[in-house]
């Protein structure tokens, strides 16, 4: 068995496991992640459509799959008999709200199907990503606590806050170990922007390594938590390989690493690109920005299952940028 870097002893994998998603912007690095800590054939890649590159996926099996067909799933179970199903298929906060009633049926449809067909095959484990967009307007917006108001006012955010008791239940009356993480904005360098209210800060990276100006749909003072994608790989794989006694919270856990507005985002560009340039005209995102904390108050992760990030917003920067610049054509 393969292992990730820094792991002491060998990783035992008790089965196969069945990424679902697999071609959107977390789904493309956890697959490889896991690709990485265990042997690439037990790790099936499936999504609703092929990845626009194959080669992101060719590291092992990948199947069609479209969430919301039950008959397909159970197939692919009884196929590859999964212990752990990564379930990550969703319609995001900006493009649900264009499309409402598809967004619903989708990220609740689909959770409930992946749960029912985890609880009537066995699976011994469910991991589902929430969202800080659970939380509302009439959320604390500083320091976030884990237990507190929420009032989601985006389709999307809604979801996810059903999504979350539904986890819980599912727990409680079925015995399914399903773990969850409260991501915030992910940033990474190997795929594109899907239509998240943060994903200016994905593509802001992008320009600047183009050459090209950036105009921001934020406010410059528009403070949101954000993850470097290298964190939230390492906080789901954690959270999933924990003890399950060390588990307390099941419908979801705050999930922080860095706090930053556009302006400073830009300031920490501007350090590598000097003459960088960003300008602002916000639109309907900025109110659903507005609705949504400004930090985060993770303590019951780094309590419960001892999470601690590794990259600030400086160090992100330059290994983004590092990375984008490899990547263009030479």
């Amino acid at each position: 068995m393969a292992t990730t870097p820094g792991d002491t002893e060998t990783s035992v994998l008790p089965g196969s496991v069945l990424v679902i998603g697999a071609c959107g912007q977390l789904g493309l690095e956890l697959v490889a992640a896991l690709r990485q800590r265990y042997e690439p054939h037990l790790v099936v890649a499936a999504d609703v459509r092929p990845p626009k590159n194959p080669d992101l996926l060719a590291g092992g099996p990948f199947e069609l799959l479209d969430v919301l067909d039950r008959t397909r799933l159970d197939k692919l179970i009884r196929q590859y008999r999964p212990k752990q199903i990564y379930h990550l298929a969703a319609l995001l906060s900006a493009t649900a709200e264009k499309n409402p009633l598809f967004g619903w049926q989708l990220n609740m449809d689909g959770l409930l199907i992946v749960l029912e067909a985890a609880v009537a095959h066995g699976v011994a484990q469910v991991y589902w990503p929430s969202s800080i967009a659970v939380f509302g307007p009439d959320t604390p917006r500083d320091n976030t606590p884990q237990v507190t108001i929420m009032n989601p006012n985006t389709v999307y955010g809604i979801s996810k806050l059903a999504g979350e008791q539904w986890c819980e239940w599912y727990h409680r009356k079925h015995g399914l170990d399903v773990r969850s993480l409260r991501y915030p904005g992910l940033i990474g360098y190997k795929s594109l922007p899907g239509g998240g209210t943060t994903d200016y800060a994905v593509d802001i990276y992008h320009k600047a390594v183009a050459g090209e100006k950036y105009e921001c749909f934020l406010e410059e003072d528009t403070y949101l938590p954000m993850m470097y994608m290298p964190d939230a790989l390492k906080a789901t794989l954690d959270l999933m390989h924990a003890p399950a006694e060390q588990i307390k919270v099941r419908t979801s856990y705050n999930l922080g690493a860095m706090s930053f507005s556009p302006a400073e985002i830009t300031a920490s560009i501007q350090q590598h690109v000097p003459d960088f340039e960003v300008t602002y005209k916000p639109d309907g995102r900025q109110q659903i920005a507005n609705s949504w904390p400004a930090s985060i108050d993770d303590s019951k992760a780094r309590q419960d299952w001892g999470w601690q990030p590794d990259f600030d917003l400086d160090k992100m920067t330059a290994d983004m940028l590092l990375h984008l610049k490899e990547m263009q054509p030479a």
